[in-house]
């Protein structure tokens, strides 16, 4: 490039060998500028008017600093997707399976294709496709979550140029499940006996039962001060939790102890407070759906113990902040989805409400109210 041409740029028709080694024109028009003493080339450009606007947009964004290159160009969505299950794998989050799930549904539509041809059109083109297989929109969110985050990351690497904008669906299938006291102990008397004592811990607790009560060992369970403890980075949130022993589960966690105290008698190292003779609990679905259906409770989930250790907070008045700290919810958004209203506790509110509009005050009565 010329000196007259390195701060502005230029468009041009390069020049290319026939077999005759004879030097001929192409067909279609190139763009050269300059970043930082490093030259920048693009080709393809059908007319000069197109190859002048894309020498605008680079001019600009090197006056802006927001040039990463000409990479965006040539990446695809697959090196994306690539580069989401990296981090994924990396930082070691728990929901590696279901990352691998959401890729693998959107290479199947957009293999091949190049990050920048990626619109939003062809994004709810993919949303229909999805919706026509009865895929369930919380399902399609992850996905579509997964290919942003996946932009966001190629982003910040200089792979892509922008974000095209990713909007998700409306979800309404969001649980309402909870146990009342007589349906929860209906559920347990059907439930083998190593199960008894998970259930009870998490009705109480909340704790979530795959990863926070099926994994805990004895070294977190604090007998003398009370407490029982999650370490940092061991939660969903990555923070840290305590419960205190109230009486019945203290009485859970001694009945579990002297279990395991007898087991460990023949020689065997046991460390995961709950198990079956020894050995570590990791599913019980059919137990569970046997359980449910014999006590009348069809349908519902262990996830199920969360909601009512949140209700049963509630109602004990404890505040909102302890609360989410018992439970391990890090915002109030996420536990008010938790704090569900049971036709009892509407019923009982109602029942304070009349008691109030019929209770004599000090001076005078309250007016009773009456149908007209």
């Amino acid at each position: 490039m010329s000196r007259a041409h390195r701060g502005l740029g230029r468009v041009f028709i390069p020049s290319d060998k026939d077999k005759a080694g004879k030097r001929v024109l192409c067909s279609t028009w190139s763009l050269e500028f300059g970043v930082n003493g490093k030259q920048y080339r693009e080709y393809g450009f059908a007319t000069e008017a197109a190859a002048k606007i894309r020498l605008k947009q680079r001019l600009g964004e090197t006056g802006l600093g927001t040039f990463v290159g000409t990479q965006p160009e040539k990446t695809t969505v697959d090196q994306l997707l690539d580069g989401y299950l990296a981090d994924y794998t990396i930082n070691k989050r728990k929901s590696l399976d279901r990352a691998h799930d959401a890729v693998a549904h959107l290479r199947v539509a957009f293999t091949g294709w190049k990050a920048s041809a990626l619109s939003s059109d062809r994004i709810i083109t993919y949303i229909k496709r999805r919706q026509s297989t009865e895929a369930a929109n919380a399902t399609i969110n992850r996905e579509l979550a997964a290919l942003k985050r996946s932009f966001r990351l190629g982003l910040r690497a200089g792979l892509v140029g922008k974000v095209p904008y990713i909007g998700l669906l409306r979800e309404d299938n969001a649980r309402q499940g909870f146990f009342e006291l007589e349906h929860f102990e209906a559920v347990r008397r059907h439930l083998p006996e190593p199960l008894r004592a998970v259930v009870t811990f998490a009705y109480i607790t909340g704790w979530r039962i795959r990863s926070e009560v099926l994994t805990l060992r004895w070294s977190q369970v604090d007998f003398q001060h009370g407490w029982v403890r999650l370490e940092p980075g061991t939660t969903k949130n990555k923070l840290g939790r305590m419960f205190p022993l109230t009486p019945e589960l203290r009485a859970v966690l001694e009945a579990q102890r002297q279990h395991t105290d007898s087991l460990q008698k023949s020689g065997t190292i046991i460390p995961y407070v709950f198990h079956r003779d020894g050995r570590p609990i990791h599913y019980f679905r059919r137990s569970w759906l046997t359980a449910c259906t014999l006590a009348g409770c069809p349908g519902r989930i262990p996830h199920d113990f969360r909601r009512t250790a949140v209700r049963n907070l509630e109602r004990a008045g404890i505040s909102r902040s302890a609360a989410m700290a018992l439970v391990g919810h890090k915002t109030q958004s996420i536990y008010n989805r938790y704090a569900i209203v049971a036709e009892q506790d509407l019923k009982d509110a109602g029942e304070k409400l009349a008691t109030l509009h019929q209770a004599p005050v000090k001076k005078g009565k309250v007016t009773q109210l009456r149908p007209q």
